[in-house]
């Protein structure tokens, strides 16, 4: 009996999936009756959110259907996960993810789900970076005289993060390491959140991707000590880059990708795909993320298999620094 209903779990499975894709292969001129919904795994205004948005009303004018964003923070972006990984694999389900919800998540935390296996590549979109960053009245001008404060105030500072395990936390860890300093760590439910906190002065510091706190760097209200890549964002010229302000080496690439739940048809995942790259060439696309420090990949780097073989060198890499360092949720 449990061998016939397993089979019968199968037949209904492969059944939904052949109409999600008599569905999505329709001409692009029919309209879809059903609405695509972009899990965001953090909260309304943070980065990732942001990206979201730019993205959502295009993808929805090329999918001839509409797209929902919905925010489902908690657990450095994991419980959105879960809902994505057991989500019916016919194209109404998609996420936005990046460094953290999709390679660190699955080295620090024991999930109800595989970061690589349980998700199909759709497309990546965004290439970025972090920025060290500081409240404005921080008594500090530059990441050495930063690192210095930090040292004479042991323990006592305090450092946002958009959760325990997230690129913001490690980070913070890989930063402590290197400098030989201490700080505590502030876990809010996304980056929009803790901004909101570092901006008011209520914590001192964040390791923040770029296009959170750009905006806030670019209208005073907070302070920039560096880039953490090798060469100046454009769209912040004069913020140093970590080797320039004395602390070379330490590179995090935050960038950005597109999944659909394990077993999304192939026909699907490609319209979708499709939608994403047309709308990455649009110029006021590039204008806009440009303006966030963030840079959209080659054509060739857009693909479900590019997306894949990144997120797996990512992992490669990450892994076992994080493992080493023995980064555990708090």
């Amino acid at each position: 009996m449990r061998g016939l209903r397993a089979v019968l779990r199968d037949h209904v499975v492969v059944i939904g999936a052949l109409i999600g894709c008599a569905m999505w292969c329709a001409p692009a001129s029919a309209q879809s009756s059903r609405p695509v919904t972009l899990i965001v795994p953090f909260a309304a205004g943070g980065p990732t959110d942001t990206l979201a948005r730019i993205l959502s009303e295009r993808i929805a004018a090329e999918l001839h259907t509409t797209v929902v964003v919905e925010n489902v923070a908690g657990a450095s972006g994991s419980i959105a996960g879960a809902r994505v990984a057991r989500a019916a694999p016919d194209g109404t389900t998609i996420t936005i993810g990046h460094w953290g919800t999709h390679v660190l998540n699955g080295a620090i935390f024991k999930l109800p789900y595989d970061v690589v296996t349980d998700f199909e590549p759709v497309a990546m979109i965004a290439m970025g970076t972090q920025l060290i960053v500081g409240r404005k009245s921080l008594e500090a001008g530059n990441l050495k005289e930063m690192i210095a404060w930090l040292k004479a105030n042991p323990g006592k500072a305090t450092a946002g993060t958009a959760g325990a395990g997230t690129g913001a936390h490690v980070a913070g860890v890989f930063f402590k390491d290197k400098t030989g300093t201490d700080f505590q760590f502030v876990p809010y439910r996304g980056a929009g959140p803790a901004m909101i906190d570092l901006v008011a002065g209520q914590i001192d510091i964040m390791f923040d991707q770029a296009s959170n706190s750009l905006p806030h760097v670019k209208s005073g209200a907070i302070k920039a000590f560096a880039v953490t890549s090798p060469t100046r964002l454009p769209s912040a010229p004069d913020v140093p880059t970590v080797d320039e302000a004395g602390l070379p080496g330490l590179y995090i690439s935050y960038w950005h990708g597109i999944w659909a739940p394990k077993n999304t048809p192939k026909e699907i995942v490609g319209r979708i795909n499709a939608a994403i790259v047309a709308v990455l060439a649009d110029a006021a696309v590039k204008q806009r993320f440009a303006e966030l420090g963030q840079e959209i990949p080659l054509p060739d780097q857009q693909t479900p298999a590019a997306l894949a073989a990144f997120q797996k060198a990512e992992t490669d890499k990450w892994w076992p620094i994080v493992k080493a360092a023995n980064i555990k949720p708090e």
